[in-house]
This record gives structure tokens, C-alpha cells and sequence, in this order.
């Protein structure tokens, strides 16, 4: 019986896979460069407002649909990140 864990992993093995080639072009200096990569002032707030009306409960369709894109743009960020980390202490 497979489980939202299982999906989950499943996604995450298949995203890793997806973003091997670019990680594969990364340079130490880029690779250095998206390590620092962060959310400007006014795109964290905006992430963490919705974020504290996800954790309420408050969210619109809108603002929801505008948050799981955020979150998805994140994962993608983080796994690119992981793969430059890995990059560097080679």
C-alpha cells in the first residue's frame, strides 16, 4: 500500500534526478553563488505571511495557489542547493 510518504520520496528521487544535468554544469564559483542564494526582504515577507495564515488556516484559493508555488520554487531552490553544497566539499 503505498503512502503521501511514499509519493513524497517518490517526487523528490524523480526532482533530483530532473536537476542533475544543471547541477552536473555547476562551476565552484556558481555552485558558491547558489549556496548564497536567498529570498529578497520583500519576497520572505511575503513567504512568511503566508505562510502564518497557511498555519491558521486563513489562506484564500488565491493566496493558497500563490503559497504551494512558493513552497514548490523552494524545493526546487533547496535541492539545487544540496547539489552545490556537494559540489564544494568534494
Amino acid at each position: 500500500m503505498s503512502t503521501n510518504l511514499d509519493h513524497i520520496m517518490s517526487a523528490t528521487v524523480h526532482l533530483d534526478r530532473l536537476l542533475q544535468p544543471f547541477a552536473d554544469c555547476l562551476t565552484p564559483e556558481v555552485a558558491t553563488k547558489v549556496v548564497a542564494m536567498r529570498a529578497d526582504e520583500a519576497m520572505q515577507a511575503r513567504i512568511d505571511y503566508l505562510a502564518d495564515r497557511a498555519s491558521e488556516g486563513q489562506l484564500d484559493d488565491r493566496e493558497r495557489e500563490e503559497y504551494l508555488g512558493y513552497l514548490s520554487a523552494i524545493d526546487v531552490i533547496a535541492m539545487l542547493q544540496a547539489h552545490a553544497r556537494s559540489l564544494l566539499h568534494k
